[in-house]
């Protein structure tokens, strides 16, 4: 008798318990249709452990009230992203829930919510990456892209975000599924401006897009060529490895990548990159010179035989890399730039050695013998920054560089021109 009341009395409390959460969801629902949705927040805060063993039609309607009150804070701009964020999984929580009870009430109306979250929290990364906040930024973009898993490139560029704020471990989580599902990037994306939400939308098909277009719901539409980022991914994957001695496990994540891939040559640079950043120079140079043989003029692998060459201190070696890859585009900037920078590195142990000489006729004579060495270096580098800054009239640095070039050899006519062309 004892025992049958013991049980009795836990029933009673059980039952009570349950009572009072449900009486708790829907005064967060009397909140949130008030507008109150900070305190609708709150409520389900403290009844939200206990929401597993709920009902499905309490626990439905928990993350629905949720998910609203979310993304009506989110419109009032009050932690736009983070609320974004939390709405999508309490909205994702919601149309599990109801897929696995067969009781379907709300997911057809938060399914259409998933659309203008993921614009938002994409919308909201890019100002995020703008400032620097990349943790956040990739965070955002992981979300967006766990709001619809077909739109694989933001995930993509959510591992890219975690490189950029130093979060390794999140960005080699999401490299590894990349390259699980064989993310390639290689295809043709179609965009449009969402007129509404200011979104630029991404369309399966160029057809889809012109019907909004043309309906008017959208604007400037653009078509992007997406180009194999396969060799980037598992060039990070190995190079977060490596960073952090597991070299073993970045020699294998790159040996595998090119038995799936052997035709992918970006691959193959990719290894060789691992051998460069490992400061294994020979291997580097080996490999990088069966991939040229293969693509005699592919410039990126020019100019980065360019790069090792300087690295290895051999300028001489760099400076013809560096004019093979002009030669083969001439408006390949970065070998301008390198070029110049190159012979520059002179200049530094030429102004120590004319600090040390003093005002004897001796050391006078000295002196003018490394100014016009010093000349004919600066003289030397014009051509490749006149180029740079053709191409490129808006980089600040360049044209710094070039206007000091100028200034040392007093050229005043070329500077003052040079100054008054200044587009930055």
């Amino acid at each position: 008798m004892k025992k049958n009341y013991i049980i009795g009395a836990m029933l009673s409390l059980f039952a009570g318990t349950i009572q009072a959460q449900k009486d708790k969801i829907k005064a967060a629902e009397k909140e949130m249709n008030s507008g109150n949705l900070q305190n609708a927040v709150i409520i389900l805060k403290s009844v939200e452990y206990q929401i597993y063993n709920s009902n499905d039609e309490e626990k439905t309607l928990f993350y629905f009230v949720q998910g609203s009150s979310y993304l009506g804070l989110a419109d009032k701009n009050i932690e736009e992203g983070t609320n974004l964020a939390l709405a999508a999984k309490s909205f994702q929580e919601l149309i599990k829930a109801e897929s696995e009870s067969g009781k379907i009430k709300y997911s057809s109306q938060v399914q259409n919510s998933f659309k203008n979250i993921k614009g938002r929290l994409i919308n909201s990364a890019i100002k995020d990456s703008k400032t620097d906040k990349f943790i956040e930024c990739g965070s955002k973009l992981y979300e967006a892209y766990l709001l619809d898993k077909k739109d694989t490139i933001n995930l993509y560029y959510a591992a890219s975000a975690f490189v950029s704020g130093k979060d390794f471990t999140s960005a080699l989580k999401h490299y590894e599924t990349l390259k699980a599902i064989n993310y390639s990037g290689i295809g043709t994306y179609y965009y449009a401006i969402n007129k509404t939400t200011l979104v630029e939308d991404n369309f399966p098909t160029a057809n889809e897009r012109d019907i909004f277009v043309k309906a008017g719901t959208h604007e400037k539409p653009r078509t992007e060529k997406g180009l194999s980022k396969r060799g980037e991914i598992y060039k990070n994957i190995a190079l977060i490895y490596a960073q952090n001695g597991e070299t073993e496990k970045a020699k294998k994540a790159i040996s595998d990548a090119r038995k799936k891939n052997p035709e992918d040559d970006s691959l193959a640079l990719t290894e060789a990159d691992l051998y460069l950043e490992s400061k294994d120079y020979n291997s580097y140079k080996k490999m990088v010179a069966t991939i040229l043989e293969k693509n005699p003029n592919d410039v990126n692998l020019v100019f980065n035989l360019g790069v090792l060459s300087s690295k290895a201190n051999n300028p001489a070696e760099a400076e013809t890399f560096y004019l093979k890859a002009v030669s083969i585009d001439p408006q390949y900037i970065k070998a301008y730039i390198n070029l110049s920078v190159l012979k520059l590195e002179g200049v530094k142990t030429i102004n120590d050695d004319m600090d040390k000489l003093g005002a004897s006729a001796k050391d006078m004579k000295k002196y003018n013998v490394l100014k016009v060495k010093r000349d004919d270096i600066y003289k030397s580098v014009i051509p490749y920054l006149k180029k740079a800054v053709e191409i490129d009239p808006k980089d600040k640095e360049i044209s710094q560089s070039l206007l000091s070039v100028y200034n040392a050899l007093d050229m005043t006519a070329e500077y003052k021109d040079l100054k008054a062309k200044a587009v930055y």
